[in-house]
């Protein structure tokens, strides 16, 4: 679920660091800068673990600021493939149902990757179980909102935001669209043992 990614990067200190220790203004300013931020094709940043490499710094006209090459290592969420994480359900939307770790909420299991049959509750907005016994009765088991879930990474998905043109700007502010997460993961949930952890508490 975590890894450590090998990523560079070029930080500027402001003038009023330079009487502290490089390593810690460094460290410090890349903490700022990418915790909590996803690194396209690599994650979300969790919290620098070390700096490998500090190049010489430089200071350019116009800038009292010193700019350097760092070569360092982050610890990054992003889940192996078929990888089984344990989330809370958020909600449920007739696209699937959105499950949370905490730390991270743009995880969604599509109705394709639901138990068989599963139907949408439109009036309670919660997904249904239909599961049939070996006797043929059929039992609603009811996917909500807080229940703890276990489910299979199967899809992620980096979207990049591209820089736009000032107009663009402008009538974003005034109608802002639906945003697209930098980065989403798929689950699924269409297998014994996964879903809902209550369902198979007596299994």
């Amino acid at each position: 679920m975590f890894i450590l990614a090998d990523l560079k990067d070029t930080v500027r200190t402001p003038p009023s660091s330079f009487k502290e220790k490089l390593n810690d203004v460094i460290a410090d300013e890349l903490n700022r800068k990418l915790v909590n931020k996803v690194y396209i094709n690599v994650g979300l940043c969790i919290i620098l673990y070390d700096i490998t490499k500090i190049e010489e710094s430089h200071i350019f006209p116009g800038d009292g600021a010193s700019h350097t090459n760092v070569s360092f290592r982050f610890v990054v969420f992003r889940p192996f493939m078929e990888e089984i994480l344990i989330g809370r359900i958020r909600s449920c939307s007739a696209d699937g149902i959105h499950v949370t770790l905490g730390f991270f909420e743009d995880i969604i299991i599509p109705p394709h990757k639901l138990q068989h049959p599963s139907r949408f509750d439109q009036m309670d907005q919660v997904w249904v179980w239909e599961y049939k016994t070996d006797d043929g009765e059929t039992h609603d088991l009811f996917m909500d909102a807080d229940e703890m879930i276990r489910f299979r990474v199967v899809n992620e998905i980096f979207t990049e935001e591209l820089p736009k043109p000032p107009d663009a700007v402008e009538k974003q502010e005034t109608n802002p669209p639906n945003k697209i997460p930098p980065y989403i993961l798929h689950g699924s949930i269409d297998e014994p043992g996964l879903g809902v952890l209550s369902w198979w508490e007596n299994a």
